[in-house]
């Protein structure tokens, strides 16, 4: 999937202005109270986060708290806190978060470090953004208070059906009626959820032409969506996709049944959950060039009584 958000929250880089040696020494303090104190702090941060509720989020952090995000803005005290997560909650929100501690260490009676991963989910499922913490807490007042955090992309904890959830809405059957052809859809998860298998299948003027069979899924050499087809008169290609905004680029080649390669690029715009639109452009058949196209695909409705 998919990277949707570049605030505070996701990807970015937490500091205060703590000074502590980090060592692990076993004559350190470990007091059971204050470790479950700590794991509480997460498990705050998470619940408010989940609920929406900035203030609450904020209230976690310790007043002399700073933020730089990731590219390289620095945000400093509780005011500029709220300023980020207003506007990533203005983007995204009721969004979701799952943060699974790895470990606690407790470095000295007021120094606590807890360190795991997290998972932040759109609330339609689309997309999400998993990555690594290290939360930094110092205890004030007798309270434990986020100090400093750093979040760094985790992508081994997305699995290939996480990368192509943003895909997931064009399951269903769909239909695209020209003038004199008609192509219709078909797009359907895998058994095992790791691919989205799709099939065409065009009649022009009544009678079958073309029918063509689709794989997608995550490419773990190029790190993108990729698309593998194959027509039914011998043809064959591959598409790299990427998403822009709202929309879909995908980046295709293809070997034609005489031995001619063509390229192509194809643009999908959804225009709501029923259509899409697709464009294609800078579109080549061995050395000539061809016309750029415009398409609205409708889902189809399903038969009736059903």
């Amino acid at each position: 999937m998919i990277r949707i958000v570049t605030t505070a929250l996701l990807g970015v880089v937490f500091l205060s202005n703590a000074n502590c040696a980090l060592s692990q020494d076993s004559t350190l303090p470990k007091s059971s109270t204050d470790k479950e104190a700590v794991r509480m702090v997460t498990q705050n941060f998470e619940t408010a986060f989940n609920s929406g509720k900035i203030d609450k989020i904020v209230d976690l952090f310790y007043d002399g708290a700073q933020i730089v995000d990731d590219a390289g803005g620095v945000h400093k005290g509780r005011t500029a806190i709220t300023d980020v997560l207003t506007s990533f909650f203005k983007k995204f929100p009721h969004s979701t978060s799952k943060m699974t501690s790895d470990s606690i260490w407790l470095i000295s009676p007021a120094l606590a470090i807890d360190e795991g991963r997290r998972l932040v989910t759109t609330e339609d499922g689309k997309a999400s953004a998993a990555t690594r913490y290290t939360l930094v807490m110092i205890k004030h007042d007798g309270k434990w208070k986020i100090a400093s955090a750093r979040e760094v992309e985790d992508d081994a904890l997305l699995t290939p059906h996480d990368r192509l959830e943003p895909l997931a809405w064009l399951v269903g059957d769909w239909v695209d009626e020209g003038s004199d052809a008609v192509v219709s859809i078909n797009c359907k998860w895998a058994e095992d959820k790791n691919f989205l298998l799709v099939k065409f299948t065009a009649k022009v003027e009544g009678r079958p032409a073309l029918k063509s069979s689709q794989r997608i899924g995550w490419d773990p050499m190029t790190h993108k969506i990729k698309s593998w087809v194959f027509d039914s008169d011998g043809g064959y290609g591959t598409g790299l996709w990427s998403q822009v905004d709202d929309r879909w680029v995908v980046k295709s080649t293809a070997v034609l049944p005489d031995g001619q390669t063509g390229a192509a690029t194809l643009m999908l715009e959804p225009r709501d959950k029923d259509s899409y639109i697709m464009k294609g452009f800078d579109r080549f058949r061995g050395d000539e060039a061809e016309p750029d196209f415009e398409i609205t695909i409708v889902r189809k409705p399903p038969a009736p009584g059903k």
